[in-house]
């Protein structure tokens, strides 16, 4: 299986969300429910394609270790969020998810093609969104549509960057493998409890959006039986 193309499929997500953006902006009611939706996706792939890779004997000590590294990249990665000031600052951060993405789909893939492709699907949903939030951000400081859309393409590229990283993973030993997928875990959790939840929420809700992260999680589980 070719990797490599499959971590193009977020790439071209991420790009089309920011080109659609760029010639309507969607509003904030369909805004959060595409978060509610990706953020269910999200949970479910690190529910049901990570966590039970970390159900093994004895690997309590690498499952603590890369918990534990997961939680201390992902604080530092708020941190920076939270401390970054202006476009350069919040593309900084945003770059960095998007590596962590990468290689936590590079350990999935390593893991074996089913969960890979459920996780290119997850994040595919997740980076089309980041696409959204770049494109507003970066039209916002006066960048004309064609920069946008090849600074939104650029950032994309970090994903399949991160995954052909994680990639060799599957090469070392069980205990280190375990430890990167507890990292992969914590950073999949991250993603849907600190950024995809967080930035919804800021819209009034609706029960159909609130709905639509229970459906996305149902969304993932379907597909996880049809394969």
């Amino acid at each position: 299986m070719n990797v490599f193309a499959f971590t193009l499929i977020p790439v071209a997500a991420m790009t089309v969300g920011a080109a659609a953006t760029t010639l309507r902006r969607p509003g904030p009611q369909l805004t959060s429910a595409i978060q509610h939706f990706a953020a269910g996706v999200v949970f479910a792939a690190a529910a049901g394609e990570i966590l039970p890779d970390l159900k093994h004997d004895g690997a309590q000590i690498p499952v603590l270790i890369g918990g534990l590294a997961g939680i201390a990249v992902m604080l530092l990665v708020k941190h920076l969020g939270a401390k970054a000031k202006g476009n350069t600052g919040f593309v900084a951060v945003i770059g960095t998810d998007i590596l962590i993405d990468g290689l936590v789909l590079g350990i999935g893939f390593a893991a074996g093609a089913r969960q890979g492709l459920l996780l290119t699907l997850a994040l595919t949903l997740e980076v089309l969104f980041l696409g959204v939030t770049v494109a507003i951000s970066l039209g916002s400081g006066g960048l004309s549509r064609g920069r946008v859309i090849a600074s939104t393409f650029a950032m994309g590229l970090l994903l399949p960057l991160g995954a052909l990283a994680g990639g060799p993973i599957a090469s070392l030993p069980p205990a280190i493998v375990t430890g990167f997928f507890a990292f992969g875990l914590i950073a999949l959790l991250y993603l849907v409890t600190e950024e995809l939840l967080v930035e919804a929420h800021e819209t009034e809700e609706t029960p159909l959006i609130t709905a639509m992260f229970f459906l996305g999680f149902l969304a993932l589980l379907l597909i996880e039986e049809a394969l």
